[in-house]
C-alpha cells in the first residue's frame, strides 16, 4: 500500500515537473523575453528603445498603413491575449480599445494617460461623410510630437515595463533615462531653431501638429481635421486659402501616407509651394527612425517659416 502511494506520489510530482518544463510564463516568449504589443509606431520606437533585447515587439499597424483605421485579425487579438504588455493610446484606434478592453484591461498602458492631451481643435469637426462626428470632450491623439511628452511617456512606460518583468527593472529604467535626455536634446534643437522666424503660420493638410506648434509657439492652420481622409468643405478651403494669404504663407505641407491633393489645391490657389510634414503615424522610408524624421521635419519647417540659420 505505501509502495503504491509513493510511486502515484512520485508520478504525479513528474507529472508537474514535466508540465512546467518548457513551459513559457505568461506574458514572456520562450525565450523568457517580455512579449510586448504595441498599437503603432512612436510606441513602437519606445518599447524597442527602453526594451531592448529584454522584449519582443509586436507592432498591430503595418508599415506604411494608416493607423486611424486599423481593424485586427484573430492573431493580432490573441498578441493582444497573450501580451505581457500593451502599449496604445486609447481613442486613436476603435478596433485596437476594443480588443484590450476584452483581453488586457490588467496588462495595458494607455499612454494618454502619463501625459495631458490637447482638446480636439473645432476644424476637426470636418469628418468623413457616413462617419460619427468627434464626441464632445475628444482630445487629439498625436502626442509623440511633442518630444517633452513623448519623453514623459518614456518614463511612464519604463515603470510598466518594470513592473511586468522586476527581474530586469533596472535596464528599462536605465535606457528610458538615455532616451530621455535624447528627447531632451531634440527638444532644445527645435526650441532654437524655431525661436525666431519670418512666420508662426503653420498650414497642414492634416491637422496633426497642434502638439508640436503649441510646444514651439507656432499656429497650426489644418485643412482637414484629425482623421486625414477628412473632406474639407469648399468653405474651409476658402477659409484656410484667405488665412495663408493673409499671413504671407509660402508652404502648404501635406503628409506621408495620404494623397496630396487638398494641400496641391491649396498651394495652387495661393501661389505657395508643397513640401512634407511627417506626422509620424508610421514610418514610411525604410532606414528611418523618429529622431531622423523629427530631425527632417524641423528641416522643412525652418525653410518653410523663414527661420534664420
Amino acid at each position: 500500500m505505501m509502495r503504491r502511494l509513493l510511486a502515484t506520489t512520485a508520478a504525479a510530482l513528474l507529472t508537474v515537473a514535466s508540465a512546467g518544463c518548457g513551459a513559457k510564463a505568461s506574458g514572456f516568449s520562450s525565450d523568457g523575453r517580455l512579449d510586448v504589443v504595441t498599437a503603432f509606431y512612436p510606441l513602437q520606437f519606445l518599447s524597442e528603445r527602453i526594451g531592448a533585447e529584454a522584449v519582443t515587439v509586436t507592432q498591430l499597424t503595418k508599415p506604411g498603413a494608416e493607423p486611424h483605421d486599423v481593424e485586427l485579425n484573430p492573431r493580432q487579438v490573441a498578441d493582444i491575449s497573450d501580451a505581457g504588455l500593451v502599449v496604445y493610446l486609447k481613442g486613436f484606434q476603435p478596433a485596437v480599445d476594443e480588443a484590450v478592453a476584452q483581453e488586457a484591461t490588467d496588462r495595458a498602458l494607455d499612454v494618454g494617460s502619463a501625459v495631458p492631451l490637447l482638446a480636439a481643435a473645432e476644424e476637426d469637426d470636418e469628418h468623413v461623410p457616413g462617419e460619427p462626428e468627434h464626441a464632445e470632450g475628444a482630445t487629439d491623439p498625436h502626442v509623440w510630437l511633442d518630444p517633452v511628452r513623448f519623453a514623459t511617456i518614456a518614463d511612464r512606460l519604463a515603470e510598466r515595463l518594470a513592473q511586468a518583468d522586476p527581474a530586469r527593472a533596472a535596464g528599462y529604467t536605465e535606457r528610458a533615462k538615455t532616451l530621455h535626455t535624447e528627447l531632451t536634446a531634440l527638444d532644445a534643437e527645435y526650441s532654437a531653431a524655431l525661436r525666431t522666424c519670418a512666420r508662426r503660420e503653420l498650414v497642414t493638410s492634416h491637422t496633426a501638429f497642434r502638439y508640436l506648434a503649441a510646444r514651439y509657439d507656432l499656429t497650426e492652420v489644418g485643412i482637414t481635421g484629425i482623421s486625414p481622409e477628412s473632406e474639407p468643405s469648399p468653405q474651409r478651403l476658402a477659409q484656410v486659402a484667405e488665412q495663408a494669404r493673409a499671413t504671407g504663407t509660402t508652404t502648404i505641407f501635406f503628409e506621408t501616407l495620404v494623397s496630396p491633393k487638398v494641400a496641391e489645391t491649396i498651394a495652387r490657389e495661393v501661389g505657395a509651394k508643397t513640401a512634407v510634414l511627417d506626422p509620424l503615424e508610421g514610418l514610411s522610408e525604410p532606414g528611418t527612425d523618429y529622431f531622423s524624421v523629427m530631425r527632417s521635419n524641423l528641416t522643412a519647417l525652418t525653410t518653410a517659416l523663414g527661420c534664420p540659420s
